[in-house]
């Protein structure tokens, strides 16, 4: 059977001439300056209840350059500034069928410097890529190639706060071949003490990559306090050591997930995680710093794509079930368990438990057990009698040993207190 194809970007860093460089911010800036024009008048449209679609704003933009205060947008090429209309007419979209906010303008110092080429405002010939209105291609550093034969169909430019340059390229790639299945389950608890803790005991440590660096950002901050407001140059180079430092930190932190996450999914066929709501966990003041460090939402994100890539089976239990506070070995449900318990002796059964390890064997049981039952995961779904989550209900069914109900029999009856 013949394998679709599908698109995936690849993405590279560069090193830009002055010329170049240039060119491309020119081009960012009349991209922001078009988004914003589009955007305040498709507001303003919306105000007198009128709808302005992308062939208006494209109409908009011809007129626009046949001005004299704006006839530099034709210095530039044309193709980033329709694409930015499009990306325009996509937020809108999304707004009108509520999968997002009202779009809002783009700032200067805030906004992602982007800009993106479609395959008539580029060439990619013998592994150079080059721009349109330069005569040079860019300097690429091919860290890893492209598929065989691939052509990109779209290549995205961008500049990140703390000056570096990427390019991205968009290209039909065969898909990830599923490795064979070897019946692994792990069930993988996230922490702070510890990065995970896995179900056989495992714990990995977590490196704290923010602290690291501390010291020396609390520096660079401070120097960056001192200078005065403004677009000065001084400022400017202050506020870009300060973004490079945020930088290096990412980078290291984004290589650790990858290295942890393509081992978890290569050595097991079942992964087993906690729902966590990482948006509201950060509201505590005490605990924000060191829980964005950790990055759990980046870690559940890759976990999701690479089991998605590689044929496994990721589960995600419902953030309210028990996982720290039930005895993996007799199911008793303990009564309190703060944070500050990190081992504890079960009542009934006399099972000395680890926290985390105990933790991540209750996940590991309710995440087979929604397996087996076939409970909904992704989406999670509440129950149309109960109101509850149907993982929460199969799973802690499962852990105490409770046979799902017959028939009209209420489900409340089968919960756990």
């Amino acid at each position: 059977m013949a394998t679709n194809h599908v698109k995936r970007a690849f993405k590279y860093r560069f090193y830009p001439t002055d010329a170049q460089a240039a060119e491309l911010s020119r081009t960012f800036g009349c991209v922001r300056k078009v988004y914003n024009m589009a955007l305040a008048a498709r507001t303003e449209a919306w105000t007198r209840q009128e709808r302005v679609n992308y062939n208006a704003t494209s109409a908009m933009l011809t007129a626009w350059k046949k001005t004299e205060e704006l006839a530099y947008l034709s210095e530039v090429s044309s193709v980033p500034l329709q694409q930015c209309l499009r990306h325009l007419q996509g937020a809108f979209v999304n707004f009108w069928e509520k999968r997002g906010k009202y779009p809002r303008f783009k700032s200067k110092k805030k906004s992602r410097r982007s800009a993106e080429y479609t395959s008539s405002a580029f060439r990619y010939r013998d592994g150079k890529l080059t721009l349109a209105k330069m005569t040079d291609p860019l300097d690429i550093v091919w860290s890893r190639p492209l598929p065989e034969g691939a052509k990109p169909s779209t290549v995205t430019v961008s500049q990140d706060a703390a000056g570096r340059w990427f390019v991205s390229l968009l290209c039909e790639d065969p898909p990830v071949v599923p490795l064979p299945g070897n019946g692994h389950a792990v069930g993988i608890d996230a922490g702070l003490d510890h990065l995970v803790t896995l179900s056989t005991g495992e714990k990995t440590a977590n490196p704290r990559h923010e602290r690291r660096d501390r010291a020396r950002l609390a520096r660079a901050q401070r120097e960056l306090s001192r200078k005065a407001k403004g677009d000065g140059a001084n400022r400017r180079k202050a506020r870009q050591k300060v973004a490079k430092i945020h930088a290096r930190i990412a980078d290291r932190r984004r290589d650790h997930l990858h290295k942890l996450t393509t081992r978890l999914v290569r050595e097991n066929q079942t992964l087993v995680i906690e729902d966590l709501t990482v948006r509201n966990m950060v509201k505590n003041r005490g605990l924000a710093r060191a829980i964005s460090d950790a990055a759990w939402r980046e870690l559940r994100m890759m976990l999701e794509y690479k089991a998605a890539w590689y044929g496994r089976n990721l589960v995600a239990v419902d953030r309210w079930f028990p996982s720290s506070k039930l005895c993996s070995t007799c199911g008793t449900l303990a009564e309190k368990m703060p944070l500050s318990v990190r081992t504890w002796t079960c009542g009934t059964c006399g099972t000395t438990h680890d926290r985390d390890v105990n933790a991540a064997k209750n996940l590991l049981t309710a995440g087979l057990a929604v397996t087996v039952c076939g409970a909904g995961v992704r989406p999670q779904r509440e129950s149309s009698r109960t109101g509850r989550l149907a993982v929460k209900q199969e799973a802690q069914r499962a852990t105490a040993g409770i046979s799902a109900p017959k028939g009209g029999e209420d489900v409340k009856r089968t919960m756990l207190p």
